[in-house]
């Protein structure tokens, strides 16, 4: 037997993996269904927190976030759907963290941020989307002082508490991993409260002026059984 690779982990934080599959024309469904069933089993028995959703639209049938401290278990899940035979079709990777502007945060709050505990109970509808902060030359979030930059993220997050209870958003870092800086995920008990909060923080300067979208995904949390069947 080979020998295990040594942990690859983030020094705070964990490894969050959004995974974005579709069940393709195969054989037999059943067989496919089994082994997605497994690969998620098997990856909660080794601790990975497994968020799984039925995705709306044709972008993907199926979604996973996976979330552990070692890239390693990450992968594992990676590889256990694909060899069950899920097409999987885009992906996401980033890390949790904490901001730099989350100075004076209480310390449940830091360790919610770094540490979550996923699903929520109570919120089946389910949005993730990736962003950046523009680099215009007449835009570029970078070139404005940081006092600034907290001042803006600062009336940023004041819209965003007025979510409080209805909203569950996960910000997870992705600069140097993947193609944005940050991904987003959210939780609510509505679908209009997706678009509710997604558009009222738009108008707020640090999105408005400075924030890039990349493609969005959403769709409903529910076990993985019970997503299996749905789209069967």
């Amino acid at each position: 037997m080979s020998e295990s690779p040594a942990p690859v982990q983030p020094s705070v934080g964990i490894g969050v993996l959004h995974l974005f599959g579709k069940l393709g024309p195969v054989d037999d469904h059943s067989q496919l269904e089994r082994g997605i069933k497994r690969a998620v089993k098997d990856a909660e028995h080794a601790g990975v927190q497994v968020v799984t959703v039925a995705v709306l639209g044709h972008k993907a049938d199926i979604a996973f976030m996976a979330l552990h401290a070692d890239l390693w278990e990450l992968r594992d899940f990676q590889t256990a759907l694909r060899q069950a035979g899920l097409d999987i079709v885009d992906s996401y990777v980033s890390l949790t963290e904490l901001s730099e502007y989350a100075a004076g945060l209480p310390e449940e709050t830091k360790q919610a941020r770094l540490y979550p505990q996923l699903p929520p109970e109570g919120k089946p509808a389910w949005c993730f989307y990736p962003m950046s902060k523009r680099r215009n030359p007449d835009q570029n979030w970078y070139e404005l002082p940081f006092e600034r930059r907290r001042e803006l993220m600062y009336e940023h997050g004041a819209t965003g508490r007025t979510f409080s209870g209805r909203v569950l958003q996960l910000i997870t870092g992705s600069t140097g991993i993947d193609d944005y800086e940050w991904g987003v995920t959210l939780f609510c008990e509505h679908p209009d409260d997706l678009k509710e909060v997604v558009y009222t923080m738009r108008y707020d300067e640090a999105s408005a002026r400075y924030a890039e979208f990349g493609p969005f995904y959403a769709g409903m949390v529910a076990p993985i059984k019970a997503v299996l069947h749905r789209l069967a």
